[in-house]
């Protein structure tokens, strides 16, 4: 017997609504899928917290996913919201607008959370099974890396690289570069000082959400956003590197032009581009497998909300 459920992902740049029936096995089919962006960590400020228009643009789109979960009957979905608001100094007072204006209670989860519940969000959506796994989910203000070995998680680590912050608050690529090198290099001391490795002969690189969906479908020229055909695509570092070639002249507006490229990314893919091209070159990966699946479905296959 199936079981209606769904999760909303509130993201420092993008919200998410998946509506599911899930199988007494965890496995689930799509029922209903939204995403808006709403940018969050726009405008973000370190003393206040979240800027007006943001959280006007946050409730305004939760409002819009409560009127659809009404009219699928479900009153609990699992919702998170992640970097944006457990940064915020007015988060708290975000969550409960949130839930008086729409009844959804939002829970604030840390990266480790976060980087768990997207492996397995990741993993129940591979066509390949994979024993050894690097996941890195970049986002709108933070990046999760995590390393795995069949399914489980051994090492997760969130590095304060996010699109929005580095795109609103590094004056260029240069000052992009040398924060994201930064952060990298705090991560290669981690792994080293947590005993592990990462073997690119042995270990399959997979990046989830919007700059590594994105970059697919740029690849494919994709008008039309097609998770199903997005997912377990491969892309090459060769091919990310003119993807990146061509993007990187051209002004914000004029990258709307091609296909793939979803408006209110057009500023923000530079420097998730960065963040993809860098990690890769630093750990010797030439192929990055795509997933669409991430921490919105692991919110559906997870037996319990954390």
């Amino acid at each position: 017997m199936n079981e209606r459920c769904a999760a909303i992902d509130l993201g420092t740049n993008t919200a998410r609504l998946l509506i599911a029936d899930r199988s007494l096995d965890g496995s689930f089919r799509h029922v209903r899928i939204e995403r808006e962006i709403v940018r969050m960590g726009g405008g973000f400020c370190r003393e206040t917290g979240l800027s007006r228009d943001a959280v006007q643009r946050g409730l305004g789109c939760l409002k819009r996913f409560s009127e659809i979960l009404k009219s699928y009957d479900i009153s609990s979905p699992r919702a998170v919201a992640t970097s944006a608001i457990r940064d915020a100094a007015n988060g708290s007072e975000f969550i409960d607008d949130v839930y008086r204006q729409t009844g959804i209670a939002l829970k604030v989860i840390d990266g480790g959370t976060e980087g768990a519940l997207t492996l397995s969000g990741v993993i129940a959506g591979l066509n390949c099974p994979c024993d050894n796994l690097m996941v890195f989910d970049v986002g709108g203000g933070s990046t999760e890396y995590t390393l795995s070995c069949r399914g489980v998680a051994d090492f997760i680590r969130s590095l304060p690289l996010g699109v929005v912050r580095l795109t609103e608050g590094k004056a260029g690529t240069v000052e992009m570069m040398a924060k994201i090198r930064k952060e990298l290099d705090y991560l290669v001391l981690e792994l080293e000082q947590s005993g592990k490795t990462v073997d690119p002969g042995g270990v399959t690189l997979v990046g989830t959400a919007g700059t590594a969906t994105t970059l697919a479908a740029i690849s494919m020229k994709m008008s039309d956003y097609d998770y199903r055909k997005v997912n377990n695509t491969v892309l090459g570092l060769d091919e990310i590197e003119r993807i990146y070639s061509i993007l990187l002249p051209l002004a914000p507006e004029d990258r709307l032009k091609i296909p793939g490229l979803e408006k209110g990314r057009e500023d923000l893919i530079i420097a998730g581009t960065l963040i993809t091209l860098l990690s890769m070159k630093l750990f010797g990966f030439t192929r990055l497998h795509v997933s669409d699946y991430g921490l919105l479905e692991g919110l559906i296959v997870s037996a319990d909300m954390p």
